[in-house]
């Protein structure tokens, strides 16, 4: 039985992950310091896998926890998100996006472990000039959250090289499905709407809606993934998103319910639309979720959400004066 560590197992995409490998019959050990995970993420799963609540960041903690277990794969997701509070706390996403990552690594290289695939983001290309963007396009992280992670992947990269631990990098564009985080203020638009829809609420859409988003179903991730740890491929960075490119004002209306507008935000791009030719070639994975298709799953799983706190414009207000602050 093939043995995997998962970091950051309790999160979001984690958590379907996690259910898939099970399912496949690996062996999991998921290590997460439940700071924006749950357990409750880990319902299908919990009695047939080796949990371990620890932070990344600690390494000494992290030896002790994992107490010498030795792995074939590592998938790593463990990461602080989002834009604003990466610029109020910037020690605290270097921490766990680059200390935590550097940790991750240290551990591994020590052991013959077959692959690491590693959680990157599109927010390293910043604000592109080319669309489709592909993997060759210049990379400008613009706040603390993608720099760091973009840290992390070249961390990845380097570690790949000196010490010889096969690696893939994926770039991950806009990820929705259930489980999906719906607190905090600055998270992504689709939990920011969900959590309006349970509470009979209008959608708060930024600006005019007119911006564009390649949002990517997370069985599609969860999908690549498996395919990258099966994969004899090693060693790439690869973009991952739908390959197309839809407006706010259309997930809404695919969602269903009334809008209100507020102000734009600063420093969002207008697009995010991944050229996802390349793991085409090479993985042979392609993404089997429309918009359309992904959005019906998530509104037949919606009761999933319905402890969710409200999304309310006065708090997205606020989010949106932090903006401004910060990049006035």
């Amino acid at each position: 039985m093939k043995k995997i560590l998962v970091t950051g197992g309790a999160g979001f995409v984690g958590s379907h992950l996690v259910d898939r490998l099970v399912k496949e019959k690996y062996k999991v050990t998921v290590i997460d310091n439940l700071s924006s995970g749950n357990i409750k993420n880990l319902s299908k799963s919990f009695k047939k896998i080796d949990f371990i609540k620890v932070d990344i960041s600690n390494y000494k903690k992290l030896v002790q926890k994992l107490n010498n277990k030795k792995f074939n794969y590592c998938v790593h997701l463990a990461a602080l998100a989002d834009i604003v509070p990466s610029i109020n706390n910037p020690e605290d996403y270097f921490n766990s996006n680059v200390v935590g990552t550097f940790n991750i690594l240290n551990i591994l290289k020590k052991q013959k472990i077959s692959k690491i695939v590693y959680s990157a983001s599109s927010s390293c290309y910043g604000f592109p000039k080319k669309f489709p963007t592909d993997e060759s396009s210049s990379i400008n992280p613009q706040y603390p959250y993608a720099l760091t992670k973009r840290m992390g992947e070249e961390l990845v990269e380097h570690w790949g090289q000196i010490y010889k631990i096969p690696f893939i990098s994926l770039r991950f564009f806009n990820i929705y499905g259930p489980r999906s985080r719906t607190s905090g203020t600055y998270g992504a638009v689709l939990g920011v709407f969900l959590a309006q829809k349970i509470a009979k609420k209008p959608f708060t859409v930024v600006g005019n809606g007119k911006q564009t988003r390649d949002f990517t179903y997370v069985e599609d991730i969860v999908d690549v993934i498996c395919s990258a740890l099966k994969s004899k491929v090693k060693n790439q960075i690869f973009n991952v998103g739908s390959g197309k490119t839809y407006s706010i004002n259309y997930l809404t209306k695919l969602i269903g319910g009334k809008k209100i507008y507020i102000p734009k935000r600063p420093g969002e791009p207008d697009c995010t639309f991944a050229d996802i030719s390349k793991i085409k070639k090479i993985l042979k994975w392609r993404p089997k979720f429309t918009l359309e298709k992904g959005i019906s799953e998530v509104i037949n799983n919606i009761s999933y959400w319905k402890d969710a706190p409200l999304w309310n414009p006065k708090s997205i207000k606020s989010a949106t004066k932090d903006w401004f602050k910060y990049l006035s």
